[in-house]
């Protein structure tokens, strides 16, 4: 069929829609919304599509399109569920299950008949995690599902009045700042976990900090530090801690709020944004011990042969402290007496490359530029020249631009099978860098190479697996994904033939060295980076700010 998606941006979940339909043989247009109504009006117009899929929309569609055409709505609630903040209600209500609703547009929001829904466990993430999670999962099964009925044409959707349906109808209004807002002299940590966990990428929860209004983006626990309510304690790799009135928290961006003056009102790390008085740094071993339960943004373990660097950076950005920081965890982990080295299993993004919120706040963006791919590019290249064993790289979540090669720089790469990747960097005007002109073509063929990056489309893992960026499909759910991979390393670390695989690779990388060195492609591709970031009309710095500040219809 012919299918247009309209979205308010093209993310995650418009991405993963996008990709497995396509997988499916559909012909997939994208019209963001963001750009007025007539934009989608022409191209409902110029397109002809026999469907219309909003995965993600924040504003009504035009009525002269809905009536005209079958358009599905994809709702992030359960049967009967309406209104705009349906995650919002779930996190905080402490609900253990919830779901998604395909339904068909009309006036009423989320009133329309229902074409297919999908329950899901709610985990205990932050929201952003469990939308591209668990909701992500239950929204293409209910997509697919709505698209074969619609296909099939003897289909007909239920109506809200169904009895069914009807007794479940319930309103949620919009989840406003006076509900999220802390009172950290009463809140437990409990509470004050779940205020954050469900704003923590949007919109944040409003607070003031050492006489400043800003929002707190994430929450996390910690187990030791204590103080009085509201003070802060100590910083640990940018995040703040906070003492509650029964423990404490971790709070790793900030975002200052439009009106405050700040020239950078968007997430950034919390001691940057913060530049507050000299707080104790309080680190955190690389070998967390078990009894622990404190937040880490790296961490090491060693099961046997295998050692496992796991990471997780808010919304898979990695700054230049990010990649050094990296680069030292797997130095360390080179170090160990082990044949086998994953990095990553973590839930939800493995990485996305270059921190461009950082970037865009630094008093010269173009050097920041420049220092955050260097340290970048240290991190891929370290991974390209350990010989002595097999790297993996495990993507629990999505992987884009130099985050995708960072994973390809690994010997094999695993991935849930809900993953989307986007192997190129092309929307953010830029040529790219990472090795990628070294390991996409020899992962994927020269050919394949040329038309992912010139394309800058979302790849599915399905489609991954088969085109070779992928080597390992892992079908489970994001909860049992690290799991999964311990399970397969150990397996891996196990196998007779793994000593005479690590002799193959260090041959080939040997003969690859010879035939072409390393330093060539980083010294190639880091000469077409840097005139791009000193060339202040380059349309990278343009679509670097728009980015980060969400300009509708931004870029990435």
């Amino acid at each position: 069929m012919d299918i247009l998606l309209v979205a308010s941006a093209f993310n995650s979940l418009s991405q993963r829609v996008y990709a497995e339909l396509s997988d499916l043989g559909h012909r997939v247009d994208v019209v963001l919304a963001g750009h007025g109504p007539d934009a989608v009006r022409h191209a409902v117009r110029d397109r002809r599509p026999e469907l219309i899929i909003a995965p993600m929309l924040k504003t009504a569609l035009p009525e002269d399109v809905w009536q005209r055409h079958t358009c599905l709505i994809v709702h992030p609630g359960p049967l009967g569920d309406r209104g705009p903040s349906s995650l919002d209600w779930a996190i905080a209500g402490r609900a253990a299950e919830w779901g998604v609703t395909v339904l068909q547009a009309e006036a009423a929001m989320d009133a329309g008949a229902v074409w297919a829904s999908e329950p899901f466990p709610v985990a205990p993430v932050g929201k952003s995690d469990l939308y591209r999670n668990e909701a992500a999962d239950a929204a293409l099964t209910a997509v697919h599902r709505a698209v074969r009925r619609y296909a099939d044409g003897s289909y007909k959707p239920r109506p809200q009045s169904d009895p069914a349906i009807h007794g479940r109808v319930v309103w949620r209004d919009v989840f406003r700042q006076r509900r999220r807002r802390i009172d950290w002299a009463a809140d437990d940590t409990a509470t004050v976990l779940r205020k954050l966990r469900g704003a923590d990428s949007q919109p944040g929860v409003l607070d003031e900090l050492l006489g400043r209004e800003v929002f707190l983006h994430g929450g996390h626990s910690e187990d030791e530090l204590r103080g009085d309510p509201g003070e802060l304690l100590a910083t640990r790799a940018g995040a703040v801690c906070r003492a509650t009135r029964d423990g404490a928290v971790w709070i790793p961006e900030l975002r200052p709020r439009k009106n405050s003056g700040d020239p950078a009102p968007f997430r950034r790390p919390a001691t940057d944004v913060l530049a507050a008085p000299a707080l104790p740094e309080s680190p955190a071993p690389l070998e967390l011990p078990a009894d622990r339960s404190t937040w880490t943004d790296i961490r090491y373990r060693q099961h046997g042969d295998v050692g496992l660097v796991g990471f997780s950076f808010p919304g898979g950005a990695m700054s230049t402290d990010h990649c050094r920081r990296l680069l030292a965890a797997y130095r360390y982990a080179l170090d160990r007496p082990t044949r086998v080295v994953v990095l990553g299993g973590r839930r939800d993004f493995f990485s996305n490359g270059i921190h461009l919120n950082v970037i865009e706040a630094a008093a010269d963006p173009a050097e920041e530029s420049r220092t955050n791919l260097d340290a970048m590019d240290d991190l891929v290249e370290a991974v390209l020249r350990t010989d002595d064993r097999l790297v993996v790289a495990a993507l629990g979540g999505n992987a884009a631009a130099g985050g995708a090669m960072l994973a390809l720089a690994a010997d094999e790469v695993w991935c849930r099978a809900g993953a989307v990747l986007n192997p190129h960097y092309r929307r953010m005007g830029l040529y790219g860098s990472e090795f990628w002109t070294y390991s996409l073509p020899r992962r994927v063929g020269a050919d394949t190479a040329r038309r992912l990056t010139e394309e800058a489309q979302p790849v599915s893992a399905a489609t991954a697996a088969r085109t070779g960026l992928v080597d390992r499909l892992l079908p489970v759910p994001a909860q049992g994904f690290t799991a999964e991979v311990e399970r397969l390393a150990a397996e891996l670390a196990g196998t007779p033939d793994l000593d005479r695989r690590i002799a193959a690779k260090a041959a080939a990388r040997r003969a690859d060295e010879e035939e072409r060195p390393l330093a060539e492609y980083r010294r190639d591709e880091l000469a077409r980076m840097h005139a791009v970031f000193s060339d202040p009309d380059a349309a990278y710095h343009a679509l670097r700010s728009d980015f980060v500040r969400k300009v509708p219809g931004g870029a990435r």
